[in-house]
């Protein structure tokens, strides 16, 4: 998949945009590139990227607009490269829609793993039905018996755990925030609920993790949710 993927670069600092097509371009992709929210938006519905790499701070629209718009419309992964750290900016992306986030300055061989993680999600994501069963990693998920496999191993998990680890799987790769996990997971009502997701995230990397205290899977990302790590 490698060979074929587009990214598209929407970014308005040009050596921004120079640094990451040499970079795209010498790992094997091909790379379009934007200067302002508008013309990212017009090559993503025009040129249908693989990927798109999304500034915030852009001079016509703010990112989390763009992301929203792009989302009206088609669920390519986007990743978020901000220079703006602050956990309300991430949340907010992520809440409109967007996949992962870098923070600048960020590092290249971070980045490029955030887009081969991307793209196996956008893999997985066409080719696994609603129903079925998927493996990622050593977990392995049967939806139609709901039964869980890990490294050999059947799991026993309780309905919760079951739900929790089955909305992080659906979005595997790609991180979701704790409101987005609760609403999905408990309900609308939820969404403040904060202790819930904490004491329940627990007894699933008990069960799922081979090292709990240092999950290779169910990954924290600190003050924003968690996300489901697909192998690199």
């Amino acid at each position: 998949m490698t060979d074929q993927a587009t990214i598209l670069v929407v970014d308005d600092e040009a050596n921004t945009r120079a640094l990451l097509q040499w970079t795209l371009a010498q790992r094997g992709y091909q790379c379009l590139h934007a200067a302002t929210g508008a013309e990212g938006i017009a090559a993503t519905f025009n040129c249908a990227p693989s990927v798109i790499l999304l500034d915030l701070g852009l001079p016509d629209l703010d990112g989390v607009e763009v992301t929203m718009r792009i989302r009206e419309r088609c669920r390519t992964p986007i990743i978020i490269i901000s220079a703006s750290g602050g956990e309300n900016d991430k949340i907010a992306a992520l809440d409109a829609g967007a996949n992962d986030y870098v923070t600048k300055p960020f590092v290249v061989g971070e980045l490029l793993a955030r887009v081969r993680v991307a793209l196996r999600s956008l893999s997985s994501s066409e080719a696994s039905p609603p129903t079925g069963a998927t493996t990622i990693g050593d977990i392995h998920i049967d939806f139609d018996s709901r039964r869980v496999v890990v490294a050999g191993r059947e799991v026993r998990l309780s309905p919760i755990e079951y739900q929790l680890l089955t909305v992080l799987t659906r979005s595997a790769g790609r991180v979701l925030t704790h409101q987005q996990i609760l609403r999905q997971v408990w309900g609308p009502r939820y969404g403040a609920h904060m202790n819930y997701l904490r004491i329940y995230m627990k007894k699933l990397r008990h069960k799922i993790e081979a090292e709990p205290a240092r999950p290779k899977y169910l990954v924290n990302e600190l003050g924003v949710g968690y996300r489901l790590q697909l192998p690199c």
